[in-house]
């Protein structure tokens, strides 16, 4: 299994519409940054036939560490979620 990474992607915009590359990686940090801002903002991110992003608050709760069993308090946060469309679930499950 490959892993697609950040380089891949500018790679493929490089290729398929022919920019060069230095604005192929500028396009994609401009997407990746309004997406990063958006959520910030506490906005969800919703891209067609993709899925969606979300950030949800996590409460603060007892855990342990798993190497040594210690209990310990595990602070609130917020964490991203991500929700695949109905077109990708279809995709995927093809």
């Amino acid at each position: 299994m490959k892993t697609i990474t950040r380089a891949d992607v500018a790679e493929t915009i490089y290729e398929e519409i022919g920019l060069s590359r230095k604005d192929s990686n500028d396009i994609l940090d401009m997407i990746l940054d309004e997406m990063t801002q958006e959520l910030v903002k506490g906005n969800d991110v919703k891209l067609s036939s993709f899925g969606t992003f979300a950030l949800r608050n996590k409460n603060a709760r007892s855990g342990r560490n798993p190497k040594t069993g210690v209990e310990a308090v595990i602070s609130p946060r917020r964490v991203i979620s991500f929700k695949p469309s109905q077109t990708m679930r279809k995709i995927i499950n093809a």
